[in-house]
């Protein structure tokens, strides 16, 4: 059986949504949404958290003893650093056959489509080095330079029928370690894309990202 790893890495610092990762989403801190989460998935050996936090180390200490904790050494702190590398940093310290790495600021992702996903990716039948979370967009897209991109200005296409596009929305990225190792990126040569619906894939980025969750967190508990 392979082993199944899920890593969460976290900055104590947010640029736009000052320690968002911290940050009461209805009842408890944001991180504590997706942990739970993931803690839920059977397919999930070992849950971590790589952080330079002091804040996230304590408080994950006290509510998810069997998480295991990381802490992220200085060179790899700032914000500019890659997140490959910083992956790579945390799967020297884990055995992994599979790597499942997700984010805090996902936190009306499910254990279904991880579950699913975790499924897809082990299964015999795939071929796929490495899978990552997408949002369908069917839509009328244009570049910078006011070109479209996925349609053709003079036929009138119903959205609904134009060729879709896929928004990578960083839900989650499932690779295997060798392949992080060999590429340096947790995508793939070879990689699948699994959809998320749009009511998961919310992603927390800036201050009115939060706003919106605090908005569906109350609408989901009445």
């Amino acid at each position: 059986m392979s082993r199944v790893v899920a890593i969460v890495p976290m900055r104590h610092n947010s640029e736009r949504v000052p320690g968002k990762n911290y940050r009461i989403l209805g009842s408890k801190p944001l991180y504590h949404h997706i942990i739970e989460t993931l803690l839920s998935v059977d397919e999930i050996d070992d849950v971590v958290i790589d952080t330079d936090s002091d804040t996230i180390l304590e408080d994950a200490a006290a509510c998810f003893p069997q998480v295991k904790l990381l802490r992220r050494p200085e060179h790899l702190r700032d914000g500019e650093i890659p997140m490959n590398k910083v992956l790579l940093h945390s799967l020297s310290q884990v055995e992994a056959d599979v790597v499942l790495q997700t984010h805090s600021t996902n936190p009306f992702l499910s254990g279904e489509v991880l579950s699913s996903a975790l499924r897809t990716f082990t299964s015999e039948a795939t071929d796929s080095d490495s899978v990552f979370a997408v949002t369908r967009i069917n839509a009328r897209l244009w570049d910078n330079d006011v070109r479209p991109l996925n349609h053709d200005p003079a036929v009138l296409l119903r959205t609904q029928d134009l060729p879709p596009v896929f928004l990578e929305n960083s839900c989650f990225y499932i690779f295997s370690p060798d392949v992080l190792r060999a590429t340096g990126n947790r995508i793939g040569t070879s990689p699948m894309m699994i959809e998320v619906p749009p009511a998961e894939a919310i992603d927390i980025d800036e201050e009115s990202d939060f706003r919106l969750a605090e908005a569906l967190e109350r609408v989901n508990k009445n």
